[in-house]
Order: structure tokens, then sequence, then C-alpha cells
């Protein structure tokens, strides 16, 4: 039988912790600034003579209701005595008063107490008694405290045999829910008596890929099934101990609710599968006010001292959305973001956004934290809506800082203590800093360079230093700027973090608006990164309705060319599909205002020849305010809905739910390409007969999307591509994918725009397009309506 392996660190943590949750500032900086003192002590204690090792490797075989464990753990450092006898030392970095500390963390000496067992039982002769020795460093302070305890052979057996005793209850519960869930998963077939067209490819291929640790990376049509042709082979592949964990990754909460839908599905066979939603931190808080301080939240208060039993209660349901986290948070009165994130340890399918995985700040630090060896670790990633990937990352890997941020707290901030009268020191150099660098391009409003300013890189570390000081002297107190001062840090610490990553994938800018300034590290090519972050996995698989151009996407997605990619056909029949190409309209910047007319009248023609609903995509709000305001002008009977700018959750779906099935009457909805009403909308039947695409779709021309052009340009001498044409393509298929959902479905799909017509952007349609027609104006445009 396989041994069951287990961390030392995860048996003491869900034994030992009690107390509060405590979400007032702490230093963000500490774990660094912990990691480099943490190194520091070693060497001091190598350079002292002393016989010292560090970072010991320890493993221990044990057996707890005859199943074979392998405990495993890293003691920082173990002492050999002159006289023969053994220290083992943990080291701990705080930024607490070290009166304080040892109290508030006892599982720190049981940390030590189970690597001295694990030590002894190590030693052929092993002696009578051994020492556990906690180093405590307070950050701040430099100071170093030091506690000594003994115990004997049979103290410490009998401590191990407790700590296994209580851990056992967990072991068993994890090795009984194995044994269920791979018997259930032998049972279980796939949902569904045939496969639809693409369906079982997708399904063989993503077996195949994480049986053999690769990437696939696949475009895949509405209607072919993706997120089962994709969770059911992995659930088999976990089986057969392929995968350890599967995390199903997703840029909007209507395709994490179709991930835990197949999941469902598979459930009503008598597959037994634990998964768990997560939900934003803020989203998911069952407070009016999010505070999250013990002395505010009921919540946070005691939070750990009830965890352990809200979660294994938890535990009992197999599918855990974000409903069921928190009426089990409020069961218990304890934390729902915390309780949802510790039971993503016992679950095997964790459903969560990009973030959990690719953020620098918010990714799972249970799974991907600097001390996690991933590569011990098989975890499969899911990544549906690949395509939104690209920007999602590049925005997470890029930063910007104001002037006018820190002038506003210059400004107010009165005080006359110390350490406001050095925030304000600090906080006048850099406003004069970035007030030089605005009085230097004025002229030309934006500057770019391919280097970062270490000067201001070194101001903001200063300012990293006192405000740290300054938060911390406000933990129990409130400010009247508290929050801009906190939240200013936040903003700058990242910016730090992203600094310590710059690369020749960065560039630097500097914009001018007014009286301010922005800086920005601009991430121009975010593949590295996100190639990096999937090594985290021992396989992924990236699928979208729109990977196209595949082989872009495979690049700019982190691929390598030892990855695969697949490129599937619509499982639906291209005959209930007319697309048309409106060649004779010309929709570029220079040509907009002639262009509203015409527009117009090829709307009505469309929309005239059969009564339904349609959406019609415009490139810009400015855009589709002058076609629409033209068209209602000249044709008044056609009713119409118009998109805002900014629209609540419910304004949404109220402008979704008047595209009825049942209308009397024809609806043409006004929206923007690449906008909320683009993708994760499902208007199924009658409710969206077509699609009225204005315009090739491409970004804006701004000074980002130029210098994205410029890098991949020098790269690939294919810039105008990976800047404007690939991802306004992408939003235009998007936007057509609207109109077939189900085998049912029928519609058009008209693209406005001569461009269409060219064999570039031919070539980037999808194959079910084939039969695609090209007119030049509106008499061939309406014949053509017509004898379809």
């Amino acid at each position: 039988m396989q041994s069951i392996k287990i961390s030392v660190t995860k048996i003491i943590d869900l034994i030992f912790r009690c107390g509060d949750i405590d979400g007032r500032f702490n230093d963000s900086s500490a774990m660094h600034k912990g990691r480099v003192a943490h190194r520091q002590i070693q060497k001091n204690q190598i350079d002292s003579g002393e016989n010292y090792k560090h970072e010991v490797s320890l493993k221990h075989e044990i057996e707890v209701d005859g199943v074979p464990v392998l405990l495993q753990g890293r003691s920082d450092g173990i002492i050999t005595k002159a006289n023969g006898s053994f220290i083992i030392d943990e080291i701990k970095t705080t930024t607490l008063p070290l009166d304080r500390i040892y109290t508030q963390h006892p599982q720190h000496l049981a940390q030590g107490k189970c690597y001295a067992y694990m030590y002894l039982k190590d030693l052929e002769n092993p002696p009578e008694t051994i020492s556990v020795q906690l180093t405590y460093f307070q950050l701040e302070s430099g100071e170093t405290r030091k506690y000594e305890w003994d115990f004997t052979a049979d103290e410490l057996t009998s401590f191990f045999d407790d700590l296994i005793n209580k851990y056992s209850m967990w072991l068993r519960f994890e090795r009984e829910w194995k044994i269920l869930r791979d018997e259930s998963i032998s049972k279980t077939v796939f949902p569904f008596e045939t496969y639809r067209k693409g369906q079982r490819e997708l399904a063989i291929a993503t077996y195949r890929t994480i049986s053999a640790q690769k990437k696939l990376y696949v475009s895949a049509p509405t209607g072919i099934g993706k997120t089962l042709s994709t969770i059911f082979p992995a659930i088999k592949a976990m089986m057969e101990g392929k995968a350890e964990k599967l995390f199903y990754l997703t840029a909007k909460t209507i395709t994490r609710t179709v991930a835990e839908d197949t999941i469902n599905l598979m459930t009503k066979q008598g597959l037994r599968f634990k998964s768990i939603t997560l939900r934003a931190k803020d989203k998911i808080c069952p407070n009016e006010v999010f505070i999250c301080n013990p002395e505010y939240c009921l919540y946070a208060k005691g939070h750990y001292d009830r965890v352990n039993d809200a979660l294994m209660d938890m535990l009992e349901q197999d599918t855990i959305t974000p409903y069921i986290t928190l009426k089990y948070a409020k069961k218990h009165d304890v934390c729902p973001h915390e309780l949802a994130l510790d039971a993503t340890i016992w679950c095997d399918l964790v459903i969560g956004d990009y973030n959990h995985v690719f953020d620098p700040v918010a990714s799972l630090y249970r799974f991907f934290g600097d001390d996690k060896k991933t590569d011990e670790k098989n975890y499969v990633f899911l990544i549906d809506e690949a395509h939104n990937l690209v920007e999602r990352v590049r925005d997470m890997y890029s930063s910007t800082l104001r002037k006018g941020a820190f002038s506003y707290i210059l400004n107010r901030l009165r005080d006359k203590d110390p350490l406001a009268k050095e925030m304000r020191k600090t906080l006048r150099k850099i406003n004069e800093y970035m007030k030089d660098v605005s009085k230097k391009y004025k002229q030309v409003q934006s500057y770019v360079q391919k280097s970062q300013d270490t000067d201001f890189k070194d101001l903001l570390t200063q300012f990293i230093t006192i405000a740290e000081q300054w938060l911390a002297s406000k933990k129990n107190v409130t400010h009247d700027i508290q929050d801009e001062i906190l939240n200013l840090y936040f903003d700058t610490t990242k910016f730090l973090m992203i600094s310590e990553m710059y690369d020749e994938h960065y560039t630097s800018i500097s914009e001018i608006s007014g009286s301010d300034i922005a800086i920005t590290l601009f991430c121009l090519n975010p593949s590295n990164i996100i190639a990096n972050k999937l090594e985290m996995g021992k396989s992924s698989i990236i699928f979208s309705a729109t990977l196209t151009p595949l082989q872009y996407y495979k690049e700019i997605l982190g691929g390598h060319i030892e990855d695969a990619i697949l490129s599937l056909p619509s499982p639906f029949d291209p005959s209930r599909l007319l697309p048309i190409i409106h060649s004779g309209i010309s929709t570029k910047y220079a040509d907009r205002e002639s262009s509203y007319t015409p527009i117009s009248k090829a709307i009505n023609t469309v929309v005239c020849n059969k009564k339904g609903n349609y959406m019609c995509f415009f490139p810009s709000y400015e855009y589709m305010h002058k076609v629409h305001g033209l068209f209602c002008e000249k044709y008044p009977n056609i009713k119409t809905i118009l998109q805002k700018s900014s629209m609540t959750e419910d304004e949404r779906i109220a402008f979704l739910t008047k595209f009825d099935s049942d209308n009397s009457e024809t609806l043409v909805g006004f929206v923007v390409l690449g906008g909320i009403f683009s993708e994760g909308i499902d208007l199924k039947g009658e409710r969206l007969i077509g699609s009225i695409i204005v315009s090739v779709g491409i970004p804006k021309i701004t000074l980002r999307q130029n210098l994205i052009k410029e890098y991949f340009d020098q790269k690939y001498n294919q810039g105008y591509d990976y800047a404007y044409t690939f991802p306004g393509m992408n939003k235009v298929l998007q936007a057509a994918g609207r109109v077939i959902r189900t085998e049912e479905d029928s519609g058009v799909i008209l693209l406005m725009d001569s461009r269409y017509s060219t064999s570039k952007y031919r070539n980037m349609m999808p194959k079910h397009w084939a039969n695609i027609h090209i007119v030049r104006n509106l008499e061939k445009l309406e014949v053509l309506l017509k004898n379809k």
C-alpha cells in the first residue's frame, strides 16, 4: 500500500491553531524580511563555530489504523554540542512584541518537539534527552530571544502519539474519502449516451495530456461541451494517481456555475467528488460593512477556536458552493472566506478565478506560497475562457502610482508626532521628484523608457518603511486618513514588487495629465509569467471557444514547442447559421462619420427580414450612440434597447430579460463589442437570432497598445497583429458566438467592414463559416436574406 505523505506543518497548523482573525494592518513585507532574517540567523550560527546544520530534511514512517504514513518536515537547524547532545532550532521572525510571541504561538514549540522526535527516531544510538530551542527575531527592533527546553525520549513519544491521535480523525477522513471517491470514479461513465462532435476527441486529448504531464491549448467552439470534456477525463486521471488536485479557473462567475453543474451531472450517477467554489472575500462576507477585525466582527473573534469543527461539519457536503460555505460559517460563527480556503486542502476540485493561481498577491498561498514545493505536488489546471487570461495577467503584473495620491496625504497629515513628521518629509521628496518628471516631459505629455528609475524606487522604499511604522502605531486606533494611507501603502508595495520582476518584457511610462503625473511599470509580454505559474502544476489544459489564432495564443499563454494544440470543428449544422460580410462599408476611423447611414440601413435590412431579437455590436460607445440616434430617427417603429456605460447587476439582468423568445415585435439591442454582453451570456433559441458586428474590433489606438505593437514588431515582426488584429478578432468571434448556442438554434451574423473580405481576416474565421457570403451593397444583402 502506498504511503500517505503529510507535512509536519500541516498537522501542527491544524491541531494547534487558536484565537482570532485580525485583518488590521500587518507589514506586507514582513514575509520577505523574515526570510532574509531567517537566513542571516542561520549564517550567524554557522559562523559562530557551532556544529550547526541548517535546513535539515526529516522523514519518519508511521502506521495509522493500518495505513502507512510518511511524515515529512524540514528543521531550520540542528546543533550538535561538544558533549554529543543535540538541539533542534526553530527560527521564527515576528512583528509582534517578543513578550507576547510565545504565548500566542504554542504551535512553534509543538513543531520543534515533532522534529526532535523524528530526529531521535532517525539516529542509530539516540540520546535519552534532546533540546528544543525557539529562536525569535523581532523584525523592527532586531532583538533576538532564545527559549530552550529539554525533553526525554519518552516525553516526546507521548507528545507525538497524542498529536497523531488527534490528527488521526482527519487522516481517517482523508483516507476513507479517497477510497470512496476512487471507487465511485471507477464506476462513473460519461453522463450521456453519445458524445457530441469533437467532444470525445477533446476528452481523450485531455486525458493523454494529463498522463504525459504536458500542456494542451484547445480552440473548441460553443456546443462541444468543453467543461465536461475536460473535467471528466481529469477525474478519471485522478483515480489513477495522475492528479492530486484539480483547479478549474475562469474569468467569470457564470462559467464557474457551469463547472458546478458538470460535477452535479456526474454525482447524479453516483460519483462522490468534493468540489468547492471560491468567492472573493468581500463578496462572501456576511457583514454589511467589510471590516476584518475581531473588535467589529463576531466571525473573526475566536475564529480559529471554532474553525476545525466547522470544517469537519461542512466537509460532509460534496459540492460546496459559496451558499453552502456561508451557511456553515454562520452555523459555527466563523469567517466564510477563511473556512472556504481551509476546505480547499480537503477538496478534490477547486473552482475559482484566474487570480487564485496567477495573481502575485491574491494567489492561494496554501498551495503556491513561497515555501511550497510545487514540484512535489500533482496539480492539474483546467483554464476556461483562456482568451481573457492575456490581459488579466498583463494587468495583474503592471502597476501605476500617481502623484495625486501622495499629495493628498501630504496635504492632510497634520499630526505633530515624529512618525508623521518623517512621513511628510518622505512624501515631500516623492512629490518633488514627480513634479520634476512632470516639468521635464510636459511638452510631450508622456515619456517611455526601457529601464525603471532607481531613484524613484529608493524614495518609494523610504515611504514603505515609514508608512509601516505609522500604520503599526495606529493598529488599535482610528485616523481620518488611515484608509488612504493604507491603500497607498498597498499600491506602493505592489509597485515595488513588480519592480523586482522588471525585465526586458517591461517598459516604464510617465504620463502627465494637468497637474498630476502617473508612473507605470507596464507588462508588455506576460507569456513568461504565465509559463512560470503553469509550472506550479504538472499539467494544464488551456481552452476557449475563440482561442484563435491558436499558435498566437499558445505563445502568449506560456506554451513551449513540445506543448500540443487542438482545433475542433463546431458540432452544429453549419446550414443553420448564415454568416455574411458586408464589404461595402469602411469603419476605419477616418470613414466613420460617413458610415453611420449605410450601417443603419444595413441593420434595418437584416432585422426587417425576420421578426426576432438582434444585437448590434459597436467598437465604442460614441460610435454606438451615433448610429443608434440615426437609426431611431430613420426607423422609429423598430424597438431598440441601448447599453449604458456603467450598469449594475440588476440593470444587466433587466437588459437581457428583454430578449424574450415570445416578444411580439422585433427588438434590436445596441451594445459595445468586447463589453459585458459580448461573451458569457447564453440567449438560446429565439431569444437571439442575429449578431450584427460593426468594425473588426481592433482596440482603441493608445500609447500602451502601440508599445505592445513595437515590442512584438521587434520580437516577431508581427506587432500590429499582436496588439490590434488578434485581440480585435477575438472580440468579434465572441460576439458572433452569441447566436448559435444549441443544435436547434438558427440565425444570422453580419460582419460590416471591408477588411473582413481580405485573406488575412478570412483565415482567422472558424471552419464552420466556410459558406460565408460577401455582399457589397444593400440590394445584394436583401436578396441573400430573402433567398435564405
